[in-house]
C-alpha cells in the first residue's frame, strides 16, 4: 500500500532554520536584525518561529555564492562577487587592505598612509601634492554661498564645480591620477567640513573643525577614518566602480559613490542610530523599548530591525566596530553618554544576539564626544573616498565597461 508523504513544515524553529543554513542561532539572529530573514512568534510558546520557504530561499541563494566563478548568472545581493580585485578582502571575521589587517593600521596609521598603500604610491606622493587646483578665494567663496547647505549637499556641489578645475580625462596617467585623488580627498574634506583644502592630515582638520583638542579623541577621529577607508564591494564602492568603467571622470565617479553612501541602508544609517540613540535615552524602561521595536519590525515594518547592529559579512561581531567601541570608552569623558551608548548595545546583544557594526560605533563617536550632527557620516565619507580612489584606479586598468545582465522573471507573449 502507497504511504501518503509527510508535508513539509510552514515553520522552522531556531535550531531547525540554523542547521538548514548551515550556521549557527546567533548568526541567525543576526540575519534576522538586517531583514535577511523575518520571524514570528509562536503562539503556543514564547519561541520565534521562521518560514521555511524563505529559508531555503536564502539557503539556495548562499549556496550560489559557493558556487562562485563555476557559473554565469551573478548575485548581487550578499552573495556572489561579481568582480576582481586586490584591494580589499574580508573573509574569517578579519578585514585586510591589501593584505595587511585593517584593525592594525587603524590602531597606529594615518588614513593619507593607508591611502598611500591603496593606491599602491608612496606616502611622501601624497603629502607633497597641491592641496587644491582652484584659487583660495575662489574656494572661500563658494563655501560662503554654500554655508548653510548640509555637509553631503555641499560636497555634492562643491566638487562637481572644482572638477572644471582639473584634468577632463581620467585615464591620463599614474601622475594625473594622483593629483586627482590627492587633490580629492582634500576637496572632499574641506567641502564637509566647510573649511579651506588643507595638507594637513585629515584627522587633524576635523579635529580642528569639531572643536576636539584631545589627544586620545583625536587619535579616535583617525582610526574611525582608517577603520572606514575601504569595505570591498559595498553599494557605493560597486556604483564609484560602475561610473568610472563609463570613463567619467574621478570627480563625478565619486559624487556617484556619495549620493550611493548617503542611503539609509548604508552610510545615512548612523543618522537612523542618532534617532536610536534619542529615543532610548528617553525610555523609561530600555527593556521593553527594545520589545515594541523588535515586534513591531517582525510584523511588516520594513528593513532590518534595529540600525547599527548585525553585520551578514561578520556574524561574529565586526572588528571595526569593536576597535573604534574600545578606543571611545578610552577617551570619554567623565560626564559623557558613553554609559548610554554602551547599556544599549547590551541591551540589544542579550535580547537578539546582534553585535554593533561600524555605523553603530560611528554614531556613538558622534553623540559621546559631542560632535556636529553628521559628523559620523562625515567620517565614512572622507574615510571611504580613499578606498573608492583604489577601486576606480583598479577600475580604470582593467579597462572593461560594468555591464551585468538581468534575469527577466517577468510575463511575455509565447512566439
Amino acid at each position: 500500500m502507497r504511504t501518503q508523504a509527510t508535508p513539509a513544515p510552514r515553520y522552522l524553529s531556531a535550531d531547525e532554520a540554523a542547521a538548514m543554513l548551515g550556521i549557527s542561532v546567533t548568526t541567525l539572529y543576526a540575519y534576522v536584525s538586517r531583514g535577511m530573514l523575518r520571524s514570528t512568534p509562536d503562539a503556543d510558546s514564547k519561541r520565534r518561529l521562521y518560514d521555511a520557504d524563505e529559508v531555503r530561499r536564502l539557503a539556495r541563494r548562499k549556496e550560489d555564492g559557493k558556487r562562485a566563478g563555476k557559473v554565469a548568472q551573478k548575485v548581487l545581493d550578499w552573495g556572489v562577487p561579481v568582480l576582481e580585485s586586490s584591494i580589499t578582502l574580508i573573509a574569517d571575521g578579519k578585514l585586510l587592505y591589501r593584505g595587511r589587517d585593517a584593525i592594525e593600521l587603524a590602531r597606529m596609521a594615518t588614513l593619507e598612509e593607508v591611502a598611500a598603500l591603496l593606491w599602491e604610491c608612496s606616502a611622501r606622493r601624497i603629502a607633497d601634492a597641491p592641496a587644491a587646483p582652484l584659487a583660495a578665494a575662489q574656494w572661500s567663496a563658494w563655501l560662503k554661498l554654500w554655508s548653510d547647505s548640509a555637509p553631503l549637499d555641499r560636497a555634492l556641489v562643491l566638487l562637481p564645480a572644482a572638477a572644471a578645475q582639473m584634468p577632463r580625462v581620467w585615464a591620463l596617467g599614474r601622475d594625473a591620477q594622483l593629483d586627482n585623488a590627492c587633490a580629492l580627498i582634500r576637496l572632499l574634506a574641506g567641502a564637509m567640513i566647510s573649511a579651506a583644502p588643507s595638507n594637513d592630515p585629515l584627522h587633524k582638520q576635523l579635529a580642528s573643525a569639531w572643536g576636539v583638542r584631545n589627544r586620545a579623541q583625536t587619535n579616535l577621529l583617525r582610526a574611525a577614518l582608517v577603520a572606514c577607508a575601504d569595505h570591498e564591494l559595498n553599494a557605493s564602492t560597486f556604483t564609484v566602480r560602475c561610473i568610472t568603467s563609463t570613463g567619467t571622470h574621478l570627480f563625478g565617479a565619486v559624487a556617484g559613490g556619495l549620493a550611493a553612501l548617503s542611503g539609509p541602508r548604508h552610510g545615512g544609517e548612523t543618522a537612523r542610530i542618532a534617532a536610536l540613540f534619542d529615543e532610548a535615552a528617553r525610555a523609561a524602561d530600555l527593556d521593553r523599548y527594545l520589545a515594541t521595536r523588535l515586534a513591531h519590525s517582525e510584523h511588516g515594518a520594513a528593513g532590518p530591525a534595529l540600525s547599527g547592529f548585525g553585520h551578514p559579512l561578520y556574524p561574529d561581531g565586526d572588528p571595526r566596530a569593536r576597535l573604534l567601541l574600545d578606543l571611545l570608552g578610552q577617551c570619554a569623558l567623565a560626564r559623557s553618554s558613553l554609559a548610554e551608548v554602551q547599556r544599549l548595545a547590551r541591551a540589544v546583544r542579550d535580547t537578539t544576539g546582534a553585535e554593533p557594526t561600524v555605523d553603530y560605533a560611528l554614531a556613538a563617536v558622534e553623540r559621546v564626544l559631542g560632535l556636529p550632527a553628521g559628523a559620523a557620516f562625515t567620517l565614512f565619507a572622507v574615510g571611504r573616498v580613499t578606498g573608492w580612489i583604489a577601486h576606480a584606479i583598479e577600475q580604470t586598468s582593467d579597462g572593461r565597461l560594468i555591464r551585468p545582465r538581468a534575469r527577466y522573471i517577468g510575463a511575455y507573449e509565447a512566439a
